[in-house]
């Protein structure tokens, strides 16, 4: 599976913006997919997890109950819809897909198997 993430630019503090993360090379994506982001100078950071059927998803406690993370399977693509953003959200951003069945939504950036490029957000205070 390749992964393109996109919908990245540049925001003022309190803004939104809805990230897309377009999957090719396969029939299916029904496999557990992952946004993640990295600041500079920064490690890679879990941000929001969805599970195959999109009935599950978990969310790093920094973003929780601004972002929404979904996924439309027909299309074979994973969202991130980004609310009150704040300067501190400011990274690059990589959707990532893993081929394990795990029984639940996973955060480890070594639990994924194949990244996307970045799409950069850079949100303005």
């Amino acid at each position: 599976v390749q992964l393109q993430a996109s919908g990245g630019g540049l925001v003022q503090a309190g803004g939104s913006l809805r990230l897309s993360c377009a999957a090719s090379g396969s029939t299916s994506i029904n496999y557990h997919m992952g946004w993640f982001r990295q600041a500079p100078g920064k490690e890679r950071e879990f941000v929001a997890g969805i599970n195959w059927s999109g009935s599950s998803t978990y969310y790093a406690d920094s973003v929780k109950g601004r972002f929404t993370i979904s996924r439309d399977n027909a299309k074979n693509t994973v969202y991130l819809q980004m609310n009150s953003l704040k300067p501190e959200d400011t990274a690059v951003y990589y959707c990532a897909v893993t081929y394990n069945h795990f029984s639940r939504v996973v955060a480890g950036t070594a639990e994924y198997d194949s990244w996307g490029r970045g799409t950069l957000v850079t949100v303005s205070s």
